[in-house]
């Protein structure tokens, strides 16, 4: 399968080229964007979007892909507007982001009416639109797989057995979730290794962090910058530990960066406390130059950003 981009015509797996696994273009609450539009502003979300995506490529980033689904504020053709402005290839999904309850839509839906939602993303277009997703991207966080979060996971399942797309997950790297998701992932008949469980770098128990990675998945270091979570001198010496072990061909590094936020917690004011160097460029200026001072090679450098993101949709 091709790799289906925002804008573009597909390309091959072996076209990415360097690759940010898992940032956004912008993310809002769709609930209140619709009810209260005065609230927000395209033109300064376009201009952050456009702005983030050429600072990232001026260090030769290539693709980038955007999990922005369902629940976060997924917009194709706002995405289309990016593309436009900037050339980057840009791979969107599909799927649905939620902690706990589906929305009521849901109610005496099953599994496989919303697996079918997925695939028609996959196969038909997103939002009446030619723009095609190359994966699902599902989320579990702190309340754990609730009833509604595992119906999500079964049917991610059942759309990468029918479309032959990978899996990008949310997990919480403090729960269990990503073993969860893991583990249920694949006892539906999903391959390891097409899932990558997402925000693993959120801890430094490497421990953990193999158990996973050694069950076949790829591995999430993927919220550079965050440092609510993490600092990054503590997630550089985590990636390290881990290409030092052995598991370059497992990790996928990113910043979960959002152009535009919206959240709460995601405030202006509490940006500077919470994530003061968060932005698409936070790996180059510090994270690979670690890890080069540090006896990593640039060909593991390739493996991590280029032939690791090839592997996962070829």
């Amino acid at each position: 399968m091709r790799i289906p981009l925002v804008g573009k015509e597909p390309i091959e797996a072996e076209d990415m080229g360097f690759t940010l696994i898992h940032e956004h273009l912008r993310v809002f609450s769709e609930a209140v964007r619709y009810q209260w539009p005065h609230l927000y502003n395209e033109d300064e979300e376009l201009r952050n979007a456009v702005n983030e995506v050429k600072r990232a490529m001026q260090f030769g980033v290539k693709t980038i892909v955007d999990p922005t689904v369902m629940g976060l504020g997924r917009d194709i053709r706002f995405m289309e507007k990016v593309v436009k402005d900037t050339g980057i290839n840009l791979v969107a999904g599909t799927g649905i982001y939620i902690y706990v309850d589906l929305p009521f839509y849901f109610l005496n839906r099953s599994i496989d009416e919303i697996a079918d939602l997925f695939i028609h993303d996959i196969k038909e277009g997103i939002q009446a639109t030619s723009n095609k997703a190359g994966f699902v991207k599902i989320a579990a966080d702190e309340p754990g797989i609730t009833k509604d979060v595992e119906k999500v996971i079964r049917a991610a399942a059942i759309t990468h057995k029918e479309a032959k797309v990978p899996i990008i997950t949310h997990s919480n790297a403090h729960n269990n979730t990503g073993l969860e998701e893991q583990r249920i992932l694949m006892e539906e008949g999903v391959d390891p290794g097409k899932i990558l469980i997402g925000h693993l770098g959120d801890t430094d128990n490497t421990d953990y962090i193999k158990k996973i990675a050694d069950k076949g998945s790829f591995i999430g270091l993927d919220r550079y910058g965050l440092d609510l979570f993490l600092p990054v001198d503590k997630r550089n010496e985590t990636t390290l530990k881990l290409i030092k072990d052995g598991y370059s061909d497992r990790i996928m590094i990113s910043h979960d960066y959002c152009c535009t936020i919206d959240w709460g917690t995601a405030r202006p004011e509490l940006k500077p406390k919470l994530a003061p160097r968060w932005s698409m460029a936070l790996i180059f200026e510090d994270t690979i130059p670690f890890l080069k001072k540090n006896g990593v090679s640039e060909e593991v450098i390739d493996i991590i950003f280029k032939e690791n993101p090839k592997k996962f949709f070829s």
